[in-house]
């Protein structure tokens, strides 16, 4: 959030950028950004503007009828009050004019978790005079960045959502051992159960997906279409969760209920070598002191599922942001294959490693790890990651 001890630092980046200031916008919840840098609290339904100069007091432009939600706003900054589009505009303008600013738009919607201002509103902002270049890095840096206290409650969130996707696996070993198979449907609830008893928050349930199911990535098991998890199935688990008010932990296991098929050990291993490949570039590059992108690490784990033989398999990704507020955050992702990911990755981001392969009809494999940037330290989590199929 925007407070009088953070806005230094900002004020520091715009001036190395040669940004006259950042301009938040918000509608309706349209810009996350905005929401969790102004942090505002209550009901806000019309426009708001936030202006972060380069040096001096931001200035915050808000509807007469919601002051509520500003309550927080310190005293000394500036606040403007709008009733009417020709009050709003000329405020805007009064701000801008003539500035070079940043706003959260992306030039050909390349990263869209960025691209969060309407084409509309810049034009508002370009017609007032000003130069509207992308906040995509202001977004890294007073966004996307992890606290101390974050990356623990993240950590310990981590070994709970471990320990859950290997019991489950070994549930449903068990269940089909005993000749009496689960559902996907009722091991994505007995998931949402662990949770509940951890004290864990996740904003829907775990992806259960057995056999040729997990082919589709984002597979959602139902009571509707039943499958038993039977001997001789590859089994993909992917489940999420954190702490109330902490970081997400977000995993994929794989396990086979009986010996894996020498075609299922080929894919996995491939795609877990893909995943490996990826953590090396970032320890490698993060700590050597190289500047890295996400599209250099999606690229490293790509080129070993191609090698492999399995490229046009591997259809999404290699990995998301994971940034303080939202499990697929705003920071930098891992992607230089359905975005155009340029941002770099500094101490202090988080994101997930998660390659596969998905062949329809067939097989679909999934291997996902997060990983935290430090200063001296690339966090892979959790702290046993899976290197081979679990076999139950």
């Amino acid at each position: 959030m925007l407070t009088k001890e953070t806005l230094p630092s900002v004020q520091r980046a715009l001036t190395e950028a040669g940004i006259d200031g950042w301009l938040l916008f918000d509608f309706q919840g349209t810009n996350p950004v905005a929401g969790g840098v102004l942090g505002l609290k209550g009901m806000v339904t019309r426009r708001v503007f936030a202006f972060i100069p380069r040096q001096g007091k931001p200035v915050a432009i808000t509807h007469a009828i919601e002051q509520g939600p500003w309550r927080d706003w310190p005293a000394e900054w500036g606040r403007e009050k709008y009733s009417t589009w020709r009050s709003l505009e000329d405020a805007v303008a009064s701000l801008v004019r003539g500035k070079r600013i940043a706003m959260e738009y992306s030039p050909g919607d390349a990263v869209p978790y960025v691209d969060r201002v309407p084409a509309g509103v810049l034009e508002l902002v370009r017609a007032a005079g000003a130069d509207v270049v992308p906040s995509a890095e202001l977004v890294t840096q007073f966004y996307a960045l992890w606290t101390a206290d974050q990356l623990a409650s993240h950590l310990r969130a981590a070994e709970i959502v471990a320990a859950v996707g290997r019991e489950a696996i070994a549930e449903a070993g068990a269940r089909a051992a005993a000749g009496t198979p689960i559902m996907e449907h009722e091991l994505q609830r007995w998931i949402v159960e662990r949770f509940e008893r951890a004290n864990l928050d996740f904003d829907h349930p775990a992806i259960v997906a057995a056999g040729p199911n997990a082919a589709d990535p984002h597979y959602a098991p139902s009571a509707s279409r039943p499958r038993k998890i039977v001997s001789g199935a590859l089994l993909l688990v992917d489940l999420w969760a954190k702490e109330k008010g902490g970081i997400f932990a977000d995993q994929t296991w794989m396990g086979s209920i009986g010996a894996p098929s020498p075609r299922a050990v080929t894919v996995w291993e491939a795609v877990r070598d893909a995943r490996d490949a990826a953590i090396t570039v970032v320890r490698e590059r993060a700590l050597g002191g190289a500047p890295i992108r996400g599209a250099d690490v999606d690229d490293a784990a790509r080129a070993v599922i191609v090698s492999r033989g399995f490229g046009q398999y591997f259809t999404h990704r290699t990995g998301h942001s994971i940034d303080s507020i939202q499990l697929h955050g705003s920071g930098p992702h891992i992607d230089n294959f359905e975005t155009r990911e340029e941002r770099r990755l500094i101490p202090g981001v988080a994101f997930s490693i998660e390659p596969g392969i998905y062949i329809a009809g067939e097989i679909g494999v999934r291997s996902e790890v997060n990983a935290h940037v430090g200063e001296t330290a690339v966090t892979i989590t959790p702290r046993e990651y899976q290197r081979d199929l679990i076999v139950v």
